[in-house]
């Protein structure tokens, strides 16, 4: 009796770690709590430090370059000239500023990438998640700097913009696309249309996801990927609900707390 009880603890332990083994932890603006978001150092640090993915967002410059910046101007993340529009801007204006310095001086002199930068640093078997910030008038531009890339299958996105994932979708085809959103009652109005229009799944905010979140998505076979957490309990909540994939700034902080709970 006691023999079979450790056996069926061992089992239990397994299934648990198998389990953990699954959640992938993607690196928001790659390791945004260290290095200066959305940049290569950002990106090359989150994969040293382990992350299974690093999400990103691009732009599109008055040039037609495909370039990574979160917001649509540079006034926060950027220092050395005026602000500028990122649509309005021509890429090697932009790519005069100063992007590293305002998280630390010794990233002083980091560029905003091109996307096609921030590809060639993804390791064999990691991702990146591309989240368009642009309307769709960016993806001839975008298709052509992933299909150069020669890593196409490693590459997921996601929008807000309606229009513009249903577009990414049909643009792209064989990668998986979600639709992001931080409304309860959108994500639930919309469930069915994300499926209809051969999406993936959804990416919501994190504090918007419940067991009927979960259910729904079930409902039209979804997937159902989460940002952006940073703690450890929501963390174990979500994974309680089925959710397996969660973008955070702390990838390996997080992947390690969680793993010695």
């Amino acid at each position: 009796m006691e023999t079979m009880k450790t056996q069926i603890t061992i089992l239990l332990l397994f299934i648990g770690m198998t389990s953990f083994a699954q959640n992938i932890y993607i690196a928001h603006r790659g390791a945004s709590y260290l290095a200066p978001e959305n940049t290569l150092a950002s990106a090359k640090l989150a994969w040293e430090r382990g992350a299974d993915a690093v999400e990103c967002d691009v732009y599109l410059t008055k040039d037609n370059r495909v370039m990574v910046i979160h917001d649509k101007d540079t006034k926060r993340t950027c220092s050395g000239k005026k602000n500028l529009s990122i649509t309005d801007s021509p890429s090697l204006l932009l790519r005069d500023l100063d992007a590293g310095s305002w998280k630390d001086k010794k990233y002083k002199g980091e560029k905003i990438p091109y996307l096609s930068e921030l590809i060639e640093t993804v390791p064999a078997g990691k991702t990146l998640v591309v989240e368009i910030k642009s309307k769709s008038d960016i993806l001839p531009h975008l298709k052509r700097v992933v299909d150069e890339s020669g890593k196409t299958d490693q590459i997921v996105f996601i929008a807000f913009d309606w229009n513009t994932i249903v577009k990414t979708k049909k643009t792209f085809p064989g990668n998986k696309c979600y639709w992001l959103s931080s409304s309860k009652s959108a994500a639930k109005r919309k469930m069915a249309e994300v499926a209809a229009a051969g999406l993936e799944g959804v990416d919501l905010s994190h504090g918007i996801i419940d067991s009927e979140i979960m259910a729904l998505a079930k409902e039209h076979n979804l997937e159902v990927l989460a940002w952006t957490v940073d703690d450890p309990a929501e963390t174990k909540r979500l994974n309680d609900l089925g959710v397996t994939r969660i973008t955070t700034n702390r990838p390996k902080w997080l992947k390690e707390l969680l793993a010695s709970m």
